[in-house]
């Protein structure tokens, strides 16, 4: 069996004051957090979503609904974790995933090297398999104003034997 899934991932947090600022599962030195949940990392949270898309299992409020005290300031990572084995336990393994952050500030350049390091061991594939590109959003709406950070995700996978 070698068929091969696409999934598409989407995610916004607003940026607050007094939380520290993840993306991509790497805490970013910047002065301002995203407000959520979990740590609120919006790039883990549209590659979620995208990775449960591609096999067709539920999003990501359905793992974990924002009614559940007990995952309170939850790590993104420990959620990607628990993404990752429902979408092997679906049969597919990550073959790339290809990300967009959208935000004024911080700039992710300067990120990028160790946020593609970190999404490619959670993912379980080489880096060279990862894109992480930023965009700012150019002064308009709550991203140009400095309001929030969105991320955009596309994921494949590929069918593999089930274990």
């Amino acid at each position: 069996m070698n068929a091969m899934r696409v999934g598409i991932g989407y995610d916004i947090h607003r940026l607050v004051k007094g939380r520290p600022p993840w993306l991509g599962g790497v805490k970013i030195p910047f002065k301002m957090g995203l407000a959520g949940h979990s740590d609120a990392d919006v790039l883990l949270h549209a590659i979620i979503d995208a990775l449960l898309g591609a096999a067709a299992l539920p999003d990501i409020g359905h793992y974990f609904p924002t009614s559940e005290p007990a995952i309170k300031n939850i790590a993104s990572s420990r959620m990607m974790a628990k993404a990752m084995d429902e979408v092997k336990r679906a049969g597919y393994r990550v073959v790339n995933v290809d990300t967009v952050l959208i935000a004024e500030e911080p700039a992710i350049a300067p990120q990028r090297p160790v946020i593609c390091r970190t999404l490619a061991r959670l993912l379980s594939i080489p880096a060279s398999a990862v894109q992480v590109k930023g965009k700012t959003h150019e002064g308009l709406d709550a991203i140009g104003k400095k309001q929030a950070i969105a991320a955009h995700a596309v994921v494949l996978l590929e069918a593999h034997e089930r274990r």
